[in-house]
């Protein structure tokens, strides 16, 4: 399966004060993953105009304690951040959540590029379920990628809507990252594993003398006089 996750170049990548104009330039939606805080911004302010404002969810409820240990996606339209989605991690399976693309941008592919990407960023950390609750009338989105309602378990309600728990069977990829791929390529940037990182870069200079930056041993204090 073809990674539909973009990676920006230096001259791609979108700011919020500062939109490139290859950016404007590229009407196909790009999906990256969110690496700082202007990243994070983009994502909150997404979620915060679809649930906090068009679906009047409260505060607390859209925003629940569980930003700063997930992945987030992040899609652009024409240098536009236009939509996201979040994924955390459990024992055998990814949860795929906060799905959100702006109201002016949802004629366009977006939805469809950003849960590829969730897919195939899955899939890649060698993950083969993924996990998630379809809002009531959103069946037939998932199933799209495979979706099917969890056997056995009851619709659910939680701010202020209905849900059905779905879960995707994914078949396993070939080169997901494992302890196999060496120290490097687990070190490169979250979805960068195919490119050399910052890291890699840095074996050119010599390396420090064992001592250098070892913790020596504190010699105890003589008593006061």
């Amino acid at each position: 399966m073809e990674n539909s996750v973009k990676h920006s170049g230096p001259n791609e990548t979108a700011a919020p004060n500062a939109i490139s104009l290859a950016g404007r330039r590229n009407r196909r939606p790009q999906v990256r993953i969110a690496r700082g805080l202007d990243d994070l911004l983009m994502v909150y302010t997404i979620r915060a105009a679809v649930y906090m404002a068009e679906q009047d969810c409260p505060f607390a409820e859209e925003f629940d304690g569980n930003d700063h240990c997930a992945t987030h996606f992040i899609g652009f339209i024409q240098g536009e951040p236009a939509g996201c989605l979040r994924a955390r991690f459990f024992n055998d399976f990814v949860k795929l959540e906060r799905l959100a693309v702006r109201k002016s941008f949802r004629r366009s592919s977006l939805a469809f590029d950003l849960v590829r990407a969730g897919i195939d960023f899955t899939r890649r950390k060698g993950f083969t379920r993924i996990y998630g609750h379809s809002r009531e009338g959103l069946d037939s989105f998932w199933a799209r990628f495979g979706a099917k309602p969890l056997p056995d378990r009851e619709k659910f309600v939680f701010s202020d809507h209905r849900y059905t728990e779905m879960v995707i069977d994914l078949e396993p990829i070939a080169d997901p990252v494992s302890l196999k791929s060496g120290p490097m390529v687990i070190l490169r940037p979250e979805g960068d594993w195919d490119q050399l990182g910052v890291l890699e870069y840095s074996s050119v200079r010599i390396a420090r003398k064992q001592n250098e930056n070892s913790v020596t041993e504190c010699l105890p204090m003589a008593p006061a006089a």
